[in-house]
């Protein structure tokens, strides 16, 4: 418990009922912010259904204009109105900026310092690295890279909206990017000066939620499971050709592939195509409780994604004590490692596959990459550490 509680404004376009992985970290975090004795003021975009509330946490909305990409500005606009009013009605000591979905200027980074408090940007990613990912999905001849409004609208102005991300560089007391691979992609892109205050904390993940079973998993019928937005920077169509290599040596193998988004006719389609059908599920969601169940009692997690600022998907696989396949870039490698899993290269079906097979045929190592898993992601990723890193960087600035 700290001895001085502060008030910290959590400024993020995503909260719960708007998951994702900054929704999801938003809400967690503050909730072990308010167990170490702050309180918490979230703003974030209406719209989105009846937020979810908790002891210590208030909630605040403001509109935004309902326009892919130009959302961040327009977010950012209202968002830092009603900072403004927020302060001046309960004085706010902390801000702490979700980025890269607000886009600030650097003026208006000046007026937050100057009228309001200090400034800490996480940064989740960046937007020139999605464009980058989704490049590559088009090279690997993702399905529809260029019919879903949000990537088009990445791919097309990642380049007029990284000047936000720059000012976020020049503006923050402090940045927090969520992997090293995210604060070389900052260094590279955007030349910080040299006194940058860039600090790195992985984001954690919900360990009571996501948690091993207890029981032996079936030994007859191998399940791999695929979690995340059904988009073409995730990788789905690779999976599908790996899995197609996975499916002919071993036909008893199973695919669960779980997430929103509007690829799954072409997936289904695909799948068809390569003669996997009867062995591919696509499901385009389900409650969190029954797919925590799904991470406990697969066999296997594969994340084949083109991009990612981090990526929870394989930490959580990893607290429900499953072993994950994933690419051998970025900041996946920070996380998982051939004592929790396997890496293969990105976009190669043949290093996929071959990394799945392994797995799969080794039984007793994936019940110890599973162990040592959960136990890494208790020792280094959890959102009470988090805090207490936020925490101490919240104390720091606000002294």
């Amino acid at each position: 418990m700290v001895e001085m509680g502060l008030h910290i404004a959590m400024l993020s376009a995503e909260y719960p009922p708007r998951w994702g992985g900054m929704g999801s970290t938003v809400y967690h975090l503050s909730a072990a912010l308010v167990e170490l004795g702050h309180r918490i003021t979230v703003i974030t975009r209406d719209g989105g259904g009846k937020a979810l509330e908790q002891q210590g946490v208030n909630i605040r909305e403001v509109k935004w204009l309902y326009a892919p990409m130009a959302f961040t500005k327009s977010y950012g606009k209202y968002a830092l109105s009603d900072l403004k009013k927020l302060h001046s009605q309960d004085p706010v000591d902390v801000v702490h900026l979700h980025c890269p979905m607000i886009s600030w200027t650097e003026k208006q980074f000046k007026e937050c310092k100057q009228n309001v408090a200090p400034i800490v940007s996480s940064l989740h990613g960046s937007w020139l690295g999605e464009r980058d990912g989704l490049r590559t999905a088009a090279e690997q001849k993702e399905a529809a890279v260029w019919a879903n409004p949000n990537d088009l609208a990445i791919l097309l102005t990642a380049g007029h909206y990284a000047k936000y991300e720059r000012a976020a560089v020049n503006g923050s007391d402090v940045c927090v990017a969520n992997s090293h691979a995210t604060k070389e992609d900052f260094l590279e892109r955007y030349s910080p000066p040299a006194d940058w205050n860039c600090q790195v904390i992985h984001w954690g993940v919900d360990t009571e939620m996501f948690h091993p079973s207890g029981e032996a998993k079936d030994t007859e019928t191998n399940q791999i499971l695929a979690v995340g937005r059904l988009a073409a920077r995730k990788g789905y169509g690779s999976l599908l050709r790996a899995f197609a290599q996975v499916n002919q040596k071993n036909p008893e193998t199973k695919l669960l592939i779980v997430g929103r988004g509007s690829l799954k006719k072409r997936l289904v389609k695909q799948a068809k195509r390569l003669g996997i059908s009867s062995s591919v599920r696509i499901d385009s969601g389900m409650p969190f409780d029954k797919l925590a169940e799904e991470f406990r009692n697969a066999d296997l997690i594969v994340y084949p994604s083109y991009y990612e600022g981090q990526g929870l998907i394989p930490l959580e696989a990893m607290a429900s004590g499953t072993p994950v396949a994933t690419v051998n870039h970025g900041p996946l490698p920070e996380m998982v490692d051939d004592s929790v899993g396997a890496l293969f290269t990105m976009a190669d079906t043949d290093s996929m596959s071959s990394a799945i097979l392994g797995l799969l045929d080794n039984p007793e190592g994936l019940e110890t990459r599973g162990i040592k898993g959960r136990e890494r992601v208790l020792k280094n990723f959890t959102y009470g550490q988090n805090a207490e890193d936020f925490s101490q960087i919240y104390s720091q600035l606000a002294n």
